[in-house]
């Protein structure tokens, strides 16, 4: 397995190298949620351009740091990641499901954030994702991220482990909306209310005070009057047994493992790479910042 960290520019050094394609943006990154990190090592790159040329089935898992590049900040980068930069945590499950003011406060946030939050479009590393897909490089993506940007890159063979922020979901009857379609009816139900934001978090919500969230009106199911919640698994929330059982049948199917832009601290996409390394795949990890490179058992098996 190759040492946890994350070379600047790595996807563009082997990506565009090996798998050349004229269709890839070249739109120059967003650096404000990049950590510091130190020029990539010639000879690093050289050996992860030959892990992915050798891979004929590569199983790709992605975390929040591979969108730092599109403007959207992670979790635990150092000085730049949501819990450096303040004491806020993501809301919990439980939390949201039995509290009103709960509720009330996560989407006031996210009506707040989601304009900005919707426009983000993805960097290089999902286009060369995508390209790996199309040349049959790439077997199956499996992604933390909520944010639907491997969706927007033209990914197909993906699971999207936690959900997405782009679909909404009603907890009693399971009708789905899209976020954008919940938008309007916010809007509708809050023609007066107005909240300048100051800061953002990773999945799509900003920082307002108790005060600002106050009056805010949450819309519910429209077709039974159940709580309407993100597509997403919340932290302290788990992964559907169905879908992990998907996922590891993708596993099973490839020949190779690379992790981009993950810490691998949560336990739902950490359990891949325990069990690729039990398969004695070869692994690759790229990642800014200490990872749980020591593969060793876990128990947890909910988001944290």
């Amino acid at each position: 397995m190759f040492p946890a960290r994350k070379w600047s520019g790595v996807f563009r050094a082997f990506g565009f190298h090996h798998f050349r394609s004229h269709s890839v943006s070249r739109a120059s990154p967003n650096l404000n949620f990049v950590p510091a990190c130190l020029p990539p090592d010639p000879m690093e790159v050289e050996e992860l351009q030959r892990f992915v040329s050798n891979s004929k089935r590569l199983f790709v898992m992605t975390g929040a740091g591979i969108s730092t590049e599109s403007g959207i900040p992670d979790y635990r980068s150092e000085g730049v990641g949501l819990y450096a930069r303040t004491d806020r945590r993501p809301v919990q499950h439980a939390e949201f499901v039995r509290s009103a003011s709960a509720r009330q406060r996560y989407w006031a946030r996210n009506f707040v954030g989601w304009p900005q939050f919707s426009s983000h479009q993805p960097n290089k590393a999902h286009l060369v994702l995508r390209e790996w897909e199309k040349l049959g490089k790439l077997h199956w993506l499996v992604t933390q991220n909520v944010d639907a940007l491997h969706t927007k890159a033209g990914s197909q063979r993906m699971t999207e482990l936690h959900g997405c922020t782009h679909r909404v979901l009603c907890l009693a009857c399971g009708d789905q909306i899209l976020r954008s379609e919940l938008q309007e009816h916010f809007e509708a139900l809050n023609p007066t209310w107005k909240a300048e934001a100051f800061g953002v978090a990773p999945d799509g919500d900003v920082f307002l005070t108790d005060e600002q969230v106050r009056n805010f009106q949450v819309p519910a199911c429209y077709k039974c009057g159940g709580i309407l919640k993100p597509d997403v698994t919340f932290f302290g929330d788990t992964v559907s047994k169905e879908k992990v059982s998907f996922v590891h049948q993708r596993l099973a199917e490839s020949d190779s493992m690379l992790v981009a832009g993950s810490s691998m601290q949560v336990y739902s996409g950490y359990r891949f790479a325990l069990a690729a390394r039990e398969k004695k795949l070869p692994i690759a990890v790229l990642n800014i910042g200490p990872t749980r490179t020591h593969l060793q058992k876990g128990k947890n098996s909910k988001r944290q």
